[in-house]
């Protein structure tokens, strides 16, 4: 069956008449160029590849964690989604680093005249970034960073309206994000019940800030698992599946963001219940500091030492790599910029071309292309190597 909008011939001969149009437009435009490009200044607008933060107020959120406050030192900030992630770009020594931390505000925050985005980072074990922002960073300093990146946040079209965070440590953030926007009344009709997975209730990160919007919104409820706290009355022990199913209410879309392990029993817990996969999303899985953890591990590689030698236009730079780093760190290291946001291999911008050599690809969170795999193109953040390499790196 055929569909006729204006007749045969009109549809038929359709192209050439815009194709005549758009010639004849040129023909009669004004020969000045235009002063502004309306499209590349909305772009920019959405997603700046460069900005400038002023922190404005530090708080500590637990003994182990802190809050940083950051306004745009521009006034702009770009619109997000509550469970995104702003990227911060740090001179630490002689590194050059980049560094991902969700946002742990509201979108609604950084509208206004003193708009703000806020980041929670926690200090738990001996780690360079962490130590930086507890050690060096104060209010008044200007930080460089850009946002918004990540794809870990509510969508209406997809999810349900009965979200059911599960989250442990630090990987409460995004969810405190959902629930302030939830109290403020921006996502209107979700329902959020976040199980919060914590060791004790005298190091629960941001307890105060969820307990204000529980307080503050019924369609927020705040379960807390805590592991090793006998004086605790609520739930205790892990997170499990029968904690989960008490909590899940109908029809849930389960959100998850924590350490690996709490990963792999969520996963695990969640399977064996009989979840969707469409009904279970997660955060980036970042690969474990101890890389001999990682699924197919080269046994031995953590031992050993490499030489990569790293090709930038026509300027080459050979440098040393451990086999227990991810390529992206040793050139960090070596004060080589390498455009990292996600670190974990999902989101490509750290995309390099292997010209020789052999690297381990780590399976959580390898965001390759096939054509990219079948043409020497790897994320240096989550690749480890092998042997000697030869790479090409984007100049910076």
């Amino acid at each position: 069956m055929s569909i006729k909008v204006k007749g045969f011939l009109k549809d038929v001969g359709g192209a050439s008449r815009v194709t005549a149009a758009r010639h004849a437009a040129i023909d009669n435009a004004s020969d000045k160029p235009q002063p502004k490009d309306f499209i590349r200044d909305l772009a920019d607008a959405l997603h700046p590849a460069k900005m400038e933060f002023k922190v404005v107020l530090i708080k500590d959120t637990s003994p182990t964690s802190r809050l940083f406050r950051l306004e745009s030192t521009s006034g702009h900030i770009p619109v997000f989604q509550a469970g995104q992630y702003i990227n911060f770009r740090l001179k630490i020594g002689d590194s050059l680093l980049t560094r991902p931390y969700t946002i742990s505000s509201a979108p609604y925050e950084a509208r206004g005249e003193h708009g703000f985005v806020e980041v929670t980072i926690r200090r738990n074990r001996p780690y360079l970034v962490p130590d930086f922002f507890f050690e060096h960073v104060k209010e008044g300093d200007v930080l460089e960073a850009n946002m918004p990146f990540g794809f870990f946040y509510w969508e209406p079209l997809r999810d349900s309206k009965n979200i059911v965070a599960i989250a442990g440590g630090s990987g409460i953030t995004p969810f405190l994000s959902m629930a302030r926007e939830i109290a403020f009344g921006k996502m209107k009709g979700v329902h959020l019940t976040i199980i919060y997975g914590s060791v004790n209730s005298k190091d629960i990160v941001l307890k105060e800030e969820l307990d204000a919007c529980e307080k503050a919104c019924k369609d927020i409820k705040v379960v807390h698992v805590l592991s090793d706290d006998e004086n605790w009355k609520g739930e205790k022990g892990f997170v499990t599946k029968e904690i989960i199913a008490k909590y899940s209410g109908e029809d849930p879309t389960y959100m998850f963001c924590g350490p690996l392990p709490m990963y792999n029993l969520i996963a695990k817990n969640l399977k064996e219940m009989g979840v969707r996969e469409k009904r279970f999303r997660h955060d980036v899985m970042n690969n474990p500091v101890d890389s001999t953890k990682i699924p197919g591990w080269p046994e031995g590689n953590e031992k050993k030492t490499f030489k990569i030698t790293v090709v930038r236009g026509v300027e080459e730079t050979v440098i040393s790599a451990s086999g227990n780093e991810p390529v992206a760190v040793a050139l960090e290291r070596a004060a080589i910029p390498v455009d990292t946001h996600c670190r974990c291999g999902e989101c490509g911008f750290c995309r390099t071309q292997l010209l020789e050599g052999n690297i381990f690809v780590s399976p959580n969170g390898d965001g390759r292309r096939l054509m990219d795999k079948e043409f020497g193109w790897f994320h240096a953040c989550a690749s480890y190597p092998t042997s000697d390499l030869k790479v090409k790196v984007p100049i910076m």
